[in-house]
């Protein structure tokens, strides 16, 4: 099927096709209220950006308009959630405008997917790639990141399905007073970032279920019903973006495409107000070290 798709895409049909799917991206604004760290960092400014699947009907062109509206919202901080290829590391290539336009002062940062799994020979050359261009990955690791007198635990892991997270590993380092900022590729992960102290995690994979049918979404790739928004658990707090790019066929209904821009706000009064609680999840816990 994706030769098929590869012969489609350059061809009329398919660049109209495309431009259908880029024309589509919703740029979505939300508030994310922290309960605890300083002030500074209020109005903090984060872009999301998760799922591209760069070559299946998203080229380069798409993904600079894309860094141009991004760059629109000032960003402090661009985060890259995982599945930026499709199956070829090549395509890496197309996402470069993601770092090479844009140069929010807090850094881009990448944690893996787990398309960027789908040869064996990527698994080495995805991350060197990305680090080689100015990309940290978090893989199992964390940084901190200064805003004025504010700091914040930024930590990743790998992905859920196809990799090894290790939560503890990406916690190691963090102070009890800051914030933790996790990336996951997978939601479920929630399941377990919500009782080791993490206040916000951003997710993708789900794609928004992609294609959803009076509400339902055939395909659904969270156990516990996270497939996008904002949910919340325990003291933790979970955004699921839609994503940006299709798998297997270029079809969207009622899951348009999405980059969130998520704007942290020190409120913890309206914290709890501006989150909803996500559907009730077994008892049993995605595998996580």
């Amino acid at each position: 099927m994706a030769r098929v798709h590869r012969l489609i895409d350059p061809s009329p049909p398919g660049r109209w096709w495309r431009a259908r799917l880029h024309a589509a991206i919703e740029y979505s604004h939300t508030e994310i209220h922290l309960e605890r760290g300083h002030d500074d960092l209020d109005g903090l400014c984060i872009a999301f950006l998760s799922d591209l699947h760069a070559g299946h009907y998203l080229g380069r062109s798409e993904i600079e308009r894309i860094a141009e509206r991004i760059a629109e919202s000032q960003p402090d901080l661009v985060l890259l959630g995982g599945d930026l290829i499709n199956v070829r590391l090549r395509e890496l290539r197309l996402c470069a405008p993601l770092w090479e336009s844009l140069s929010p002062p807090l850094g881009v940062f990448a944690v893996p997917g787990n398309h960027d799994y789908f040869r064996p020979d990527l698994v080495d050359r995805w991350p060197t790639w990305l680090e080689r261009n100015g990309v940290p990955v978090l893989t199992n690791r964390g940084v901190r990141v200064q805003r004025g007198d504010a700091s914040l635990w930024l930590c990743g892991v790998d992905d859920l399905t196809e990799g090894a997270p290790c939560i503890n590993r990406a916690l190691e380092g963090r102070r009890d007073e800051e914030p933790t900022l996790l990336l996951s590729h997978h939601p479920d992960l929630f399941r377990v970032a919500s009782e080791r102290g993490v206040d916000l995690q951003l997710s993708g994979h789900t794609h928004g279920g992609q294609v959803r049918l009076f509400g339902w979404a055939p395909l659904n790739h969270s156990r516990y019903g996270w497939l996008r928004g904002h949910h919340r658990r325990h003291d933790a707090q979970l955004y699921v973006g839609r994503g940006v790019g299709c798998t297997l066929v270029p079809v969207r209904i009622g899951a348009p495409p999405e980059v969130p821009i998520l704007r942290l706000r020190r409120d913890a009064a309206a914290g709890a107000a501006n989150a909803t609680e996500p559907s009730p999840a077994p008892s049993d816990t995605p595998r996580s070290s």
